[in-house]
């Protein structure tokens, strides 16, 4: 299975040499994508020296947009029957992919998601904790699913599924808005266990728990209510025979 890897990076060249060294190693049949989100660091300049020794797709975004409409750049490009959405820094480990990958294989698994907190907090803030079960409570109310962790960046989907939804988003409302419109189209989202290395605004955090959570919150609501036949790009709507 050729899995394609898309990884939106801003300003992150202190971690993504390193991302990218691991996710070399891991003894799958990759396709890797880095969508450059309009950096203003060194990351452009790390990113093209790492051309000549890893195999890379790379898409330089001219301005900053958003990790929404970096993943939706780099889902132009992608050849895999897999797609995996990876960060470009450290804090979820990159071999945690093969335990992405696994239930993938099996049908009909169409979604998984690597959960920070489907063991408990691990190495995460309480206030990081308590924010994200919120969010994952919320959307169980919302759509009848049972996940822990919507913000995860870890996140799987088959080709055929990720390609045809419509999404429309431009930064961290991905999460909400990928969440949102596979569960109302009536897929399972599967959750695997991940490992968390949880940095600091100081290191190059970019998320505002608080703030990009109640945009999240308010994006669940919006597409709760969405007709189901505005979901797809395409007229012929894709939906599961079951729900599994």
């Amino acid at each position: 299975m050729l899995v394609s890897v898309i990884i939106p990076a801003f300003n992150e060249e202190r971690t993504i040499g390193e991302v990218l060294d691991a996710l070399r190693l891991l003894p799958i049949e990759k396709q890797i994508i880095v969508v450059n989100d309009g950096s203003t660091d060194g990351t452009h300049k790390v990113l093209e020296a790492l051309r000549a020794v890893h195999e890379l797709t790379v898409v330089h975004c001219q301005e900053n947009r958003g990790k929404g409409a970096a993943i939706r750049s780099g889902l132009l490009h992608v050849k895999g029957n897999a797609v995996v959405i990876q960060d470009a820094d450290m804090e979820l480990c990159p071999n945690d992919v093969l335990q992405l990958l696994e239930p993938l294989k099996k049908d009909p698994i169409h979604v998984v998601y690597g959960s920070r907190f489907l063991a408990g907090r691990g190495n995460a803030s309480w206030q990081n904790f308590i924010a994200n079960r919120i969010l994952a409570g919320y959307t169980n109310l919302l759509y009848g699913c049972r996940i822990t962790d919507e913000s995860t960046g870890y996140k799987a989907f088959s080709t055929e599924l990720i390609t045809r939804l419509n999404l429309t988003c431009e930064g961290f409302e991905f999460c909400a808005e990928v969440t949102a419109k596979i569960l109302r189209a009536g897929y399972h989202i599967h959750e695997v266990p991940v490992s968390y290395f949880p940095r600091t605004k100081k290191e190059g955090k970019k998320l505002r728990f608080w703030s990009d959570g109640l945009f999240a919150a308010w994006t669940l609501l919006k597409y709760r209510f969405i007709s189901r036949t505005a979901l797809f790009k395409n007229a012929v709507a894709y939906f599961p025979a079951k729900r599994g």
